[in-house]
């Protein structure tokens, strides 16, 4: 991301306090006024503060280097850079809103004017097997029907108070919090999921010291974690037992984590768990047992019966063939590569079994009486070629096309989504043309295709920006 984009992003939407001998606001290192971008730049910055300053605005280490080297005017891939002096130790690096690389297609700063005017229509939400709320009081936190509640009590003298994070990209000025008799509080539609966030008191970052769910913020200190339900376990009757706890595969079946509550006759924990198929049993008062409320009880390669249940959309995974094969297992990154807890069915002519995912990427293989195999009827794959796994892109958003080099022996799609790996993503031919399905979440990516080891962009593509080499990358955008 270009950075014009980066300082508008981090100007509107970050505010991290940097650990930094020389004490500096965050938001003071990038302003934008008058149609220009201003970043100042301290000298005294240690190499470790000024690689977080390169990395939450974008700028190349190498352009901060050359900024304090006398030169009033820089030129660094088509963009033109001011520098001014403003004490011993401190430079002023500009840039026109408009100037931009040449040949680059996208008008990112209106996107990015239009996320900042209201809450964006999506959020990020981490990725979380599991979570619980630990919150003293309870009544700080409320979440229903997909509306969050945030009670931030006392603060009375406060003049204003605002909530951050990951569900808003950090916006510093976005969620203004209402003030009551007793504290301060707002309510905002918020998808199931792990969220970070901060209150902004007066000025004033601070976690939310109710909450014992935390998480390192990278700057010495550390954010609040809250966790929006999207399942509650419930067990009827068992009044009488001393405790029961519920464990299952998104835990890893840690027998004594998760402690379930009495409540209306029964044992229940509400929880949020990441979309998928989750194996789960109750243990009341040490004995295990499954759900006698839920009729899919499945059992593993040992024999040992499980509750399951999904989250999400079901696909039903099948392998044709292998009828005289005695067990067929199917195994995946999804469910940590377990070998024997997801045991498929036989049915005429192969085997299958109904699977809950969420949206995403997956690799898979099936596992007939001992024996690894990658699924005949899926075409993709991806991995080594001596160690190969099926690939599914579930809910796919995006497909890769390249309808050029139909002669070529190898076509690979790597980018900034994959880490750049040259040796991953192989794109299959089929009616003249090169594909390879992908969920991708919404931002922008940078990729080029390698066919037969040639770096090439994407012809198709008239989005394209320059890099470090001099190459060249297309760009994708995948919108909310």
């Amino acid at each position: 991301m270009k950075a014009t984009v980066r300082c508008i992003l981090f100007l509107l939407f970050v505010s991290f306090a940097i650990n930094s001998s020389a004490q500096y606001n965050p938001k003071d290192v990038c302003v934008v006024k008058d149609g220009r971008i201003y970043f100042k730049l301290d000298k005294r910055w240690t190499s470790k503060q000024k690689a977080e300053v390169s990395t939450l605005f974008s700028l190349d280490t190498e352009l901060i280097a050359k900024a304090f080297e006398g030169k009033s005017i820089l030129n660094a891939d088509g963009i033109v850079w001011e520098i001014k002096k403003t004490s011993p130790d401190i430079v002023e690096l500009s840039k026109a809103l408009d100037n931009k690389p040449a040949k680059f297609n996208k008008n990112d700063v209106l996107m990015l004017d239009e996320a900042f005017v209201k809450v964006p229509s999506f959020t990020s939400r981490e990725t979380a097997a599991f979570g619980i709320n630990k919150f003293t009081p309870t009544n700080i936190f409320h979440y229903e029907k997909g509306e969050a509640l945030f009670y931030l009590p006392g603060f009375e003298k406060a003049d204003q108070v605002i909530l951050s994070g990951s569900f808003n990209n950090w916006s510093t000025s976005q969620i203004k919090m209402k003030r009551s008799s007793t504290g301060w509080f707002v309510k905002l539609k918020l998808a199931p999921g792990k969220y970070q966030y901060k209150y902004i008191v007066d000025g004033t970052w601070i976690p939310d010291r109710h909450n014992q769910q935390k998480q390192d913020d990278q700057n010495g200190g550390y954010n609040s974690v809250v966790f929006c339900y999207n399942y509650n376990f419930r067990l009827i009757g068992y009044t009488s037992s001393h405790q029961v706890y519920v464990a299952g595969s998104f835990n890893n079946w840690n027998n004594n984590d998760l402690k379930m509550y009495i409540h209306d006759g029964g044992w229940e924990l509400p929880v949020y768990l990441r979309p998928g198929t989750h194996a789960y049993k109750f243990i009341v008062d040490n004995k295990w047992m499954t759900d006698p409320d839920n009729k899919v009880v499945r059992k593993d390669r040992d024999g040992n019966e499980n509750s399951f249940l999904g989250i999400g959309d079901t696909l039903n995974f099948k392998l044709k063939g292998y009828t005289t094969s005695k067990k067929v297992i199917l195994t995946g990154d999804f469910n940590a590569w377990n070998e024997g807890e997801l045991v498929m069915d036989k049915i005429s002519g192969g085997w299958e079994l109904p699977y809950a995912l969420g949206k995403g990427n997956y690799q898979y293989r099936f596992i007939a009486d001992g024996k690894w195999i990658t699924d005949p009827s899926n075409p993709f794959t991806i991995g080594p070629e001596d160690h190969l796994n099926s690939w599914l892109a579930f809910k796919a958003n995006h497909m890769f096309l390249l309808s050029q080099f139909l002669t070529a022996n190898k076509v690979i799609v790597a980018g900034s989504f994959n880490g750049w790996n040259e040796n991953e993503y192989r794109m299959k031919k089929k009616a003249g043309i090169w594909t390879f399905p992908i969920y991708l979440e919404p931002g922008k990516y940078t990729y080029k295709y390698i066919v037969d080891g040639k770096w090439i962009i994407d012809p198709g593509n008239e989005l394209w920006e320059e890099n470090k080499v001099g190459t060249g990358n297309s760009v994708l955008w995948i919108e909310p």
